[in-house]
């Protein structure tokens, strides 16, 4: 971690749990305090010599003053600048440079898991860069990761290489920030690849199909597939949709702002047919997974399915799971929707409002989200000629039911 270091700041520091700490300091790069377990408190320097990075004891706190530790620090620096340092054992460490292999489990534990939801995304890509493990991490060249990220390229992956970029940026900034290395070798570097907005709108024949082939696959996915056609909302939130977060009589679907990309919290109102689908789930015990198959997780395997769904494609051009947002929005423009409530229903962060106001507007545009919701669901059921076959049965049901 990163400080300006004073008497008070020092003093306050806790001892480390297991494993001891460092406390950089702000106003002199270089300098550093480690903390141990029992809460020993020694400043040292860190700075390249000959090619090697060096860890050099400056002296104890608080024998040694804050003051003192600055100027020693400081001097020590201006002699290895000027050539002048002469190097004694009694008075260094020499720090073992960490691999790449070792800080990326440091760097997602410490950083990404930390600061963003999809961590496990950054790991994935970072695995792209594996073939550079072995080497320490103050010894990766610009060449180095320039020939990984033509590699993905070459692989027919370019938005990929866009994003193992990006991740390695960070990566490397954070060991700057820790004082791994002092430089990046990946500074400035741009993206290889130029990324354009896709515009995929699937037609109503293919949406049709798409509604077709997931309802042969039965549950879960044949549930899920329609949720995410009827609501809009990403993959990853209609898999990953609890019992918990829903009001079926109602007709509403709370998202709490762990669970989407921008973390804000989202209601979504049901239509109808929406709601039926998810009451024709099978519901498992002790788990709060709507769509599930562990009664642990939720499902996964999209890839596969989307596979399978391909089948029945044909020669159509290229789509994904994500362009029946794009498909829904599109259709709810055709339907005369307000721009701004196809935004409150996708969950699209404007920048419009803030604050309270957002707050208010979230739930505000409940009817007008619901009455565009119903009208897409109308839409579709005009697509796809009639209601997903689960929707008859469950009303068969309940016919049955309510006679009894």
């Amino acid at each position: 971690m990163k400080r300006r270091l004073t008497p008070k700041t020092i003093d306050a520091l806790p001892p480390a749990v297991n494993k001891r700490y460092e406390v950089h300091d702000k106003l002199l790069p270089g300098l550093h305090l480690r903390v141990s377990a029992t809460g020993g408190k020694v400043f040292y320097v860190s700075k390249r010599i000959n090619g090697h990075m060096k860890r050099i004891k400056i002296g104890s706190w608080p024998i040694l003053t804050l003051h003192e530790a600055r100027d020693k620090a400081h001097s020590l620096l201006r002699s290895i600048e000027l050539g002048r340092y002469v190097e004694k054992a009694p008075h260094e460490e020499e720090q073992r440079m960490m691999t790449l292999g070792e800080v990326v489990p440091q760097f997602i534990e410490l950083y990404a898991k930390q600061r963003t939801k999809d961590w496990k995304g950054s790991e994935r890509v970072l695995l792209k860069f594996s073939s550079l493990f072995s080497r320490p991490i103050d010894q990766i060249k610009r060449a180095d990761v320039v020939r990984v990220l033509d590699t993905i390229i070459a692989g027919g992956a370019p938005t990929r290489a866009n994003r193992a970029l990006a991740a390695i940026k960070k990566l490397m900034n954070w060991c700057i920030d820790r004082g791994m290395i002092e430089t990046s070798p990946v500074a400035h570097l741009k993206p290889p690849t130029k990324e354009t907005a896709r515009e995929r709108v699937l037609s109503d024949a293919e949406l049709n199909t798409c509604w077709r082939m997931a309802e042969l696959e039965g549950f879960p996915f044949a549930q899920c597939v329609q949720l995410m056609i009827l609501t809009g909302q990403r993959r990853g939130e209609v898999s990953g949709m609890r019992w918990s977060e829903l009001d079926l009589e109602q007709g509403l679907w709370s998202l709490p702002s762990t669970r989407v990309k921008n973390s804000t919290a989202h209601i979504v109102p049901l239509a109808p047919s929406a709601v039926e689908i998810i009451r024709s789930v099978p519901r498992f015990q002790n788990t709060d997974f709507v769509f599930t198959t562990t009664g642990t997780t939720p499902i996964s395997g999209f890839g596969r399915l989307k596979e399978r769904l391909d089948a029945a494609f044909a020669d159509a051009e290229d789509w994904r799971f994500h362009d029946l947002r794009r498909t829904m929005a599109t259709n709810m423009a055709m339907l005369r929707v307000a721009p701004h409530i196809i935004e409150a229903v996708l969950n699209h962060k404007t920048g419009i409002v803030s604050g309270v106001a957002a707050i208010y507007n979230r739930h505000a545009y409940l009817d007008e989200k619901r009455e565009a919701l119903e009208l897409w669901a109308n839409r579709v059921e005009e697509i796809t000629g009639q209601r997903s076959a689960l929707v008859p049965k469950l009303r068969e049901a309940s016919v049955v039911q309510n006679s009894a």
